[in-house]
Formats: C-alpha cells, structure tokens, sequence
C-alpha cells in the first residue's frame, strides 16, 4: 500500500514522541508500504511564534527574544534526544539560524510597529520547518532513509495569506514529481504541513488546522490508498468524551458525516482536509499515535450502517443568533440575497440559516465576536428599508450555541426529530431556531450556550449512543 501519515502537534510535541513516531512510520515501511510524511509544528510553537509577531508589532522590544531563546532550547534539546550525534551539530546550526531570521523578522515589526499577513504566514510556520528536519532526523537514527521536504516546493496556493487556496491541478504535478522517485527509492519524504507558496515564491498557510489539509493535499497527489491522521484519540466519537463519558469509537463515517461534524465543533479533522481526498476516493483513517492499535475511525465515501440512524452529537459555542424581522420582507424579492451580501461584505463566514415560512424574518449564526460587524453592516445595507418600518428591527442574540444530531442513517426515517426534542423537552431545554438540510444528514439547533452541555448528553443517551457499536449491530 502506499500511505500518507499526517501527525499533529501533540504527535510530536517532544523528543520521545517523535522517535516514537519514526518507530511508526519505520514499522510500516518494513510491511513494504511506501510511506509520506506531513508533519505539524510541535504543540505550542505555532502560538509562539505568533506571539512574537504581535508583542514585537505592539511596540514590546523583549517578548520575541525570550520566545526566539526558548524555542532554541526546546529544538536542541529534541535534536539531542532524536538524531545521530553525526548530525546534531548541523541539525543544531539549521535552527538557530532560522530562529535567528525570526529574531530579525521581530525587530523589524518592531520597527514598522505592524505584522502584515505575509510576514505573519512566513513566521507561523517555521514550527512544521522544525519538525519535519527532526523527524526526519529520527527515521535516520533508526536506520530508515528518509528527507525533509518544504511544502513550498510542493503546494501552490493563491495569495490569500492566513488561509490559501491551493492550486489542485499544479500541487499535484508538483507533489508526483518530487515525491515519487523518493517513494519508488524507499526513502521517506517528511513534509511540513500548514504551508505552501504562492506563485512568487512566497510562503502562504492553508490556515489554522490546514496540516490535515496538507496530508490530504499529499496523499491525493501521490494517490495514496490511505491517508492516516495520526491525533491523540483512538478516532472520531460519538460525542465529545469530557462531555458525555461513554462516548463510542465510530470504525466507520462517510465523507459528508465527517465534513458535517467537521464544521459542527468536532475537532478531529479540519473542514478542508476532506476534500481532496474526497474528489479521488481516497480513505481517511483517524488513529491515536499513543494507541497505535487501535484501528480508528475510517472516512469513506458512503456511509455504513452501525445499528444506528443518529451516529454523533457535536456542538458548538461561542456564537450569536442575528434576525432580521419585518413585514415588509413578505413576498419581496432578493431580501434573502441582500441579507447575505451584507454579511458577505463584513467578511463574515453563516454556520447555520433558518427562515420562517411566512417570509418575516431570516435568523443565522455567526460567531459572537463578528456579531456587531455583522449587525453594522446589515443597518447600512438596509438603511432605507429600516426608514421605511419595511424592516422592524436587526439584532443579534448572543450567548447561543448549535447542537447538531449527525447521521445518514436519519434520511426518511420517521421519528427522528420528535426523539432530540423529546430528549430536550424532558431536560428542559428551549429550542431557539433550527434547521435540517435536504440531504437529511444533519440537524441543527441553537440553543442557549448554557443548554449545550445537557443537550448533547440528553441526546446522546436518548440514541444510546453509549452501546458499544457491535452490540448495536447485534440488536439492528
């Protein structure tokens, strides 16, 4: 087989984790699969290095060097614990002198008193440079080949610095051209995740969470079988575990379940990593680095049947509710369209819309701290309307939340929404909007933030979703 493994920050987060991970990835080369490699900064160094940028742009002249000296440290010391002693003296060289580029980065934000997104992608991801140098490092030390790469020689993205559009078709040529012969070779490439280029050669990010985007960007180019996202659960459950106790391990869920829980607060896997996996076919296996045999949580194309119609509840908070009511939207054209072009104007991303059947008023969620730009903006697009009493009011309800009931096993089974509601009207719970899409796969509902957590369990036990899946099969 050929597999693309991706490992998160707390997969690498010391030395000893990361010669864990070689002895991982070692272990699947001697099975004869070709492995690749994509890698994320160890945990915490990507909010360090951004703390850096900001403390140096808001005029602090000490912060960043006492960030640039504890990194230092931190590398060396994984470069003692993990590499051939032949090669820690050039390891040791190649970080200082990238932290020493972040030091001069500093000083010139300090300088110039401001981070321009540019600058800021170009020092966020000096953490993945780190290490993929050092896991690859690893894999040596244990007597496997391997070669650190730069994404930028691999992913080319747009110019839309903080969250960049990778160019699928050039990132494929790209990624076969290098990757391949290394592969063919038995060598492993060890990517830094998070990043890409632009066309001029500058260093762009796929945004916060974007390593999974990585490996999936990799894993199709290559035409991996598999791509496994190496995290620190045994997979994707079926509620969040510090929420509801007895949460289950699901072996299987399809592409669009994943993407709903995805963008619904599971924190697994990133919205955007699905996709190109998606467009090839190719499966996405979730496995925990410090569990290893455990199988995970496949993600493939059609859904599985486990027993169940619902198979996971998520939620997320955070969030306001913003309405726009008046009598005067019944029957009137391209309101709906001016609403969301407001919001499209703020910048502003709608995780869920509901509208009344009669036409007077359309509520949407928007994370509460882009509530008030949101409500700015809808006042000066609608200025005349709001004059004329055609709109009564816009006004953003915040403290809100959304629970969502994911399922493909929901599509035209009766039932299923009298069952969340009688499990939230026996908690107590008043239900503040909802909505469900045509594919039936999902239905969400906000909620006060203060509800969500009994939401989740009420719904949670309402499904026995506690079974074990096996002994749920048993009994479908």
């Amino acid at each position: 087989m050929r597999l693309t493994m991706k490992f998160g920050g707390t997969s690498v987060g010391t030395g000893p984790r990361i010669a864990a991970v070689a002895g991982l990835v070692r272990e699947a080369a001697l099975q004869g699969h070709q492995v690749a490699v994509v890698v994320s900064a160890m945990s915490g160094v990507t909010d360090a290095l951004i703390r850096a940028a900001r403390t140096a742009a808001e005029g602090d002249p000490t912060t960043y060097r006492s960030i640039r000296d504890d990194l230092l440290m931190r590398h060396w010391q994984v470069v003692r614990e993990v590499a051939n002693p032949q090669e820690a003296g050039a390891l040791n060289e190649e970080i200082r002198a990238v932290l020493d580029n972040l030091e001069n980065l500093c000083r010139a934000i300090h300088v110039l008193g401001e981070v321009t997104p540019r600058a800021m992608d170009l020092i966020s991801s000096l953490g993945e440079r780190f290490t993929a140098s050092l896991t690859a490092a690893a894999l040596r030390a244990q007597g496997q080949p391997a070669e650190a790469l730069l994404a930028t020689e691999l992913i080319l993205t747009d110019a839309t610095y903080g969250g960049a559009n990778p160019d699928m078709a050039a990132t494929r040529e790209r990624t076969r051209g290098r990757l391949l012969p290394l592969l063919e070779h038995g060598v492993i490439p060890v990517v830094t995740g998070f990043m890409g280029a632009t066309a001029d050669g500058h260093v762009s990010t796929l945004g916060r969470g974007g390593s999974d985007y990585s490996g999936s960007l990799i894993g199709a180019a290559v035409d991996s079988d598999e791509v496994w996202i190496w995290t620190d659960v045994d997979g994707i459950l079926t509620a969040d575990p510090r929420v509801v106790p007895d949460a289950q391990t699901l072996p299987s869920v399809s592409f669009s379940e994943a993407a709903d829980l995805a963008y619904y607060g599971a924190k697994v896997l990133h919205p955007k990593s699905i996709l190109p996996a998606v467009e090839r076919g190719i499966p996405i296996r979730i496995k925990n680095t410090f569990n290893p045999s455990h199988p995970g949580t496949v993600v493939i194309s059609h859904s599985e049947a486990n027993g169940r119609t619902v198979k996971a509840i998520t939620a997320i908070k955070g969030l306001s509710l913003v309405t726009v009511e008046g009598k005067g939207m019944l029957g009137v054209p391209g309101v709906a369209a001016k609403v969301f072009g407001a919001v499209a104007d703020a910048g502003v991303n709608v995780l869920m819309i509901s509208q009344s059947s009669s036409e007077q008023s359309i509520c949407f969620t928007v994370l509460a701290e882009s509530s008030a730009r949101v409500v700015a903006s809808l006042e000066r697009a609608f200025e005349l309307e709001l004059a004329r009493r055609n709109i009564d009011r816009i006004v953003a309800q915040d403290g809100v939340g959304i629970v969502s009931v994911v399922g493909a096993g929901m599509k035209a089974v009766p039932g299923i929404a009298g069952k969340v509601f009688g499990a939230l009207g026996r908690a107590g719970i008043n239900v503040i909007s909802i909505a469900q899409g045509s594919s039936e796969h999902t239905m969400s509902m906000v909620l006060a933030e203060a509800d969500l957590v009994r939401a989740v369990q009420g719904i949670h036990a309402e499904f026995e979703l506690g079974r074990p899946v096996a002994e749920a099969l048993a009994a479908s």
